[in-house]
């Protein structure tokens, strides 16, 4: 059994696309691959088959092997609740939240449980090919290490090194990375590829010889920059928009200061007829058809920061001008009268005010609730299938009459009197054709054009395949991963 790690330069050198693009690369030729990644620090999570969170990058890459996404995945992730602070949940349960100095105490605890969730990956396939996290030369991180050099070193597996040529300074980061790695850890870097080049590949060969003749290992390939690719963003917003039609609705969303699971909204940002902006502080709030809530890791502070910015008074306005309100997970509990933490999990203990929209009100409780569902949305009798994540328990008189039917028996959500505002804890309801349709209808845009989300991704992972054959040196990939 072989484990191969692919390690950056720098965070957003492109590891998961690169591990994304191995995984389905490898998987076409009919290698068992499951993708890894020891430690990751996003608030974009994804439920898995045995009902635990992981974050979504991992549950991409389980789709490009052919897989569901399992806990075992991504053993340990962190989803930020403040500055200094976050979440820490293993094996997809929430254990704890704790700062940075605390965190550093803890990971010899959790590098067992990546070592346990390794070790069980590797006893079931072939290959576990696994993604680093942000750089393996961050000096002040390598002490008890888990993410990177750390976990390969612990389990004495090779290293890609990638390093993103768009930014600029590309050998000094693959050179400088390497020359901040102890000798053992440099001997593990099997060859390096270059992510993101334009332009004419004669003009880059110099440098290339260059980089093979100082440190004597092998560029394995040169990746091209791809402007129209779509892989679903680690935590950063992908503010990128498709080709867009004529006429088309605008939708508007508010960047919290802990927003998640914002992958909620790519079906959106690649719809033809969907014009949808990220508004952030500072921005001017436009007019638009339809305002979205988002999840929030933050509930009640970042409803304190909607309102210093003055989106209650927006939203007021817009709707009596008619527009549409949805609210997503925590967005659904803003737009209730009050918001209860009596335990302290998200900040200090307390109640706030909601926005008062819908006549309900959220306590959140210890117990996380992770679960994939699906069901029939209240417009249309539209099929939707999506996920819930949150520690919240809504109760109140608006849930009476709910946005979705639920498979399982419960109702969700809440539609209300008017039609106008709609609140549900689904994530992933616009990946769903025929609900993103009936959505986007109710939110006014006539003769809706549908659109398969999940067939754009899968279209967009074969196309990542397709670059490993062509730009890449398969036979030594092969060689690197145990197979010939």
């Amino acid at each position: 059994m072989t484990t191969l790690m692919v390690q950056g330069t720098t965070s957003d050198a492109g590891k998961s696309t690169l591990v994304t693009a191995l995984c389905r690369w490898l998987a076409r030729q009919g290698v068992g691959v499951v993708p890894f990644k020891p430690q990751n620090m996003a608030l974009n999570s994804a439920v898995t088959a045995d009902g635990g969170e992981i974050g979504r990058a991992q549950a991409v890459q389980a789709q490009a092997a052919g897989l569901a996404p399992h806990t075992d995945m991504n053993p340990v992730l962190l989803k930020p609740n403040s500055e200094t602070g976050a979440q820490v949940i293993v094996h997809g349960r929430a254990v704890t939240s704790m700062n940075a100095v605390a965190y550093h105490d803890y990971k010899a605890i959790a590098m067992q449980a990546v070592l346990a969730s390794h070790q069980r990956l590797s006893d079931a396939y072939p290959v576990v090919m696994v993604e680093g996290a942000g750089s393996p030369a961050e000096i002040n991180l390598r002490a008890g290490d888990i993410a990177n050099m750390g976990f390969a070193e612990a389990v004495d597996c090779p290293v890609i090194l990638i390093a993103d040529i768009n930014r600029g300074g590309v050998f000094a980061h693959l050179v400088g990375t390497l020359e901040l790695l102890s000798p053992s850890e440099q001997a593990r870097v099997k060859g390096f590829v270059i992510n993101r080049f334009r332009g004419d590949i004669a003009l880059l060969q110099p440098g290339l010889d260059w980089l093979e003749a100082r440190t004597g290992k092998p560029v394995l390939g040169v990746l091209p920059y791809v402007l129209d690719l779509h892989l679903e963003a680690e935590d950063g917003l992908d503010r990128r928009q498709g080709q867009k039609a004529a006429q088309v609705l605008k939708v508007i969303v508010p960047v919290l200061p802990r927003i998640s699971n914002h992958t909620d909204f790519d079906p959106l940002r690649l719809h033809p007829q969907v014009d949808l902006q990220f508004i952030g502080p500072g921005d001017a709030i436009p007019p638009a058809d339809l305002i979205i809530l988002p999840g929030s890791k933050s509930v009640r502070s970042d409803l304190a920061h909607l309102r210093e910015r003055g989106w209650e008074e927006a939203i007021a306005r817009h709707l009596r001008y008619g527009g549409k309100l949805l609210g997503i997970c925590g967005g659904l509990q803003m737009l209730g009268t009050h918001v209860h933490d009596p335990l302290g999990l998200e900040g200090a203990a307390g109640s706030s005010a909601g926005l008062g929209w819908l006549d309900y009100s959220t306590q959140l409780e210890a117990e996380k609730q992770l679960r994939n569902v699906s069901g029939t949305l209240n417009l249309e009798q539209a099929p939707v299938s999506g996920y819930e994540i949150h520690a919240g328990v809504t109760r109140g008189p608006a849930l009476a009459q709910p946005a979705v039917q639920l498979a399982d028996g419960r109702s969700d959500g809440a539609v209300s009197a008017d039609g106008q505002i709609l609140a549900t804890y689904l994530h992933g309801l616009f990946e769903s054709p025929h609900s993103c349709t009936a959505l986007l209808r109710w939110a006014g845009l006539n003769d809706v054009q549908q659109v398969d989300y999940h067939a754009l991704r899968e279209l967009d992972i074969e196309r990542l395949a397709d670059l490993v054959d062509t730009h890449l040196d398969g036979a030594r990939l092969r060689q690197l991963c145990g197979l010939d």
